[in-house]
């Protein structure tokens, strides 16, 4: 057994059966959002932050291994594993809480939370995006947030490869 405590940024991490209970202890208004997250970047703590400041607390629901890659972005991707990138988004100030789904989409966690305002990156209409529809029929908001630092978990493996 190791002398050090455990870091406390692992109590913001929960399963997906999990979230509906835990999400009740939050303060609201309560901010979603989903993502791989694979290669940390200064783009996607950007829009944590920002996508933090619609609300009080933010939820953040990661891609399953199996569901990253299914969304086509290589054989070995994610680079990361769903562990790990669980426990880099847990020790992020704006997180206040991290779960995952195996699912293509992170709808059944968007309707077990239901959550006040919905976000995505600035890739997404904000009608495209997943759960709009519901979140709006609640009462909650919908944003799309405009890339700040065009970066991409993508290129950066690209640059590594190309040494």
């Amino acid at each position: 057994m190791s002398q050090y405590a455990r870091p406390g940024f692992e109590a913001k991490r929960c399963t997906p059966a999990e979230l509906a209970q835990r999400v009740q202890k939050l303060e609201r208004p309560l901010v979603f959002t989903n993502g791989v997250f694979d290669i940390l970047h200064r783009g996607h703590v950007t829009y944590l932050a920002q996508a933090r400041a619609q609300g009080a607390s933010l939820v953040v629901a990661l891609n399953s291994d199996a569901s990253a890659k299914r969304l086509g972005k290589g054989a070995d991707r994610p680079i990361n594993t769903l562990a790990d990138r669980m426990a880099v988004m847990a020790a992020l100030e704006p997180v206040s809480l991290v779960t995952w789904f195996d699912e293509d989409t992170p709808l059944a966690l968007i309707l077990s939370c239901k959550p006040d305002v919905l976000v995505k990156g600035g890739d997404w209409k904000p009608d495209t995006i997943v759960g709009a529809s519901d979140v709006k029929s609640w009462g909650g908001s919908v944003h799309s947030i405009p890339f700040e630092h065009e970066r991409s978990t993508t290129a950066i493996v690209e640059r590594i490869r190309k040494g």
